[in-house]
């Protein structure tokens, strides 16, 4: 099983949209919390839902479940929280919820999961692709796009 994860920002949409098609990303998993930023650019709902059908022939799908909490966000945007603690109470959200139970496997097999951040080192699309590889009983090959 292969799955992939990628940031739109700092991306052009022909940079965006080029690595999803050179990779042969069947589906967007979007993980963000808000989908309809203007600050999203391309990278909004139904944009993105559009431009991935008619440029790539990939599918969209939003999962909340997969979105950190608003107050845990944000304390981790004002600085409130470091990294550390963001990813460990964004790892218990993700036990609580139980992700790896409700989440079908088949989505993530050549499915990328979506969030706003450049890089993967701190973002949250990255603690939900580690979460489930150790969580299923699946050999995932996780490759982050940038």
């Amino acid at each position: 099983m292969q799955t992939f994860t990628i940031g739109f920002t700092q991306k052009s949409a022909e940079q965006f949209f080029s690595l999803i098609r050179k990779n042969e990303v069947k589906r967007i998993v979007d993980t963000r919390l808000n989908t309809t930023s203007q600050l999203a650019g391309f990278a909004k709902k139904n944009d993105l839902t559009y431009f991935l059908k008619e440029l790539c022939q990939a599918d969209y799908i939003h999962l909340l479940d997969l979105a950190p909490t608003k107050p845990m966000l944000d304390a981790y945007k004002n600085k409130a929280i470091t990294w550390e603690s963001y990813a460990d109470k964004f790892t218990n959200l993700m036990a609580q919820r139980n992700i790896e139970r409700i989440i079908d496997k088949s989505l993530l097999d050549k499915g990328c999961l979506l969030c706003s951040e450049h890089l993967p080192h701190q973002c949250h699309r990255r603690l939900v692709a580690e979460y489930l590889s150790q969580h299923w009983d699946e050999n995932i090959k996780i490759v982050h796009l940038s």
